[in-house]
């Protein structure tokens, strides 16, 4: 039932959000040298790597960092491209990751997919057994703080999730998602 509606509302939101696809990526074609996609090894369900699309906010010599280890080394405003921050904190560049939702390497709703170098948030996720999920575009702890959370706590939420998982709980979480994309709430940059 899951994959059904990730497929449904995949392919209604591609249709829906086209207009908007197509501007981001003039958008950034148009104010930065380099490929207009970015694509991420992530870690998806149970463990295995899968290479995840985003429109690149973040210029090309990026070291591949998560934000809170970033903003331990460096200024990551220093990265942004001209259009970044503005697609980040309107969360347009997360828009190709619809194709990983239809291939299967993702769905709607799940954690958010850690990147292959967080090693500490997938021992703890492994160890609270969120491994076995795939991961999502959206997710419990996205709509429960996004990047202000610490890892702990976005483990929790994950578990919270994998324990409470349903259709009503999936839908609830899209809608709190839209919410605050809106609102631009939980985005540090």
């Amino acid at each position: 039932m899951k994959r059904l509606l990730d497929i449904s509302l995949t392919l209604i939101g591609v249709v829906l959000l086209l207009p908007l696809i197509i501007v981001t990526y003039f958008l950034v074609k148009l104010t930065s040298t380099g490929p207009t996609l970015y694509w991420s090894k992530r870690v998806g369900k149970h463990n295995l790597l899968f290479s995840m699309p985003k429109f690149r906010s973040m210029k090309v010599n990026t070291p591949a960092l998560a934000t809170h280890i970033m903003n331990q080394q460096a200024d990551p405003n220093q990265y942004l491209t001209p259009v970044g921050s503005f697609i980040r904190k309107t969360s347009l560049d997360e828009l190709p990751q619809l194709w990983s939702v239809l291939k299967g390497d993702m769905s709607i709703v799940g954690p958010r997919p850690a990147l292959f170098n967080q090693d500490d948030l997938i021992s703890l996720r492994t160890e609270h057994g969120v491994h076995i999920l795939k991961p999502g575009i959206t997710g419990w702890a996205q709509v429960n703080g996004r990047d202000e959370l610490p890892i702990p706590e976005k483990v929790t939420l994950d578990a919270y999730y994998l324990k409470h998982q349903s259709l009503w709980l999936d839908c609830y979480i899209i809608l709190l998602t839209i919410f605050k994309v809106l609102k631009r709430d939980g985005i540090s940059h």
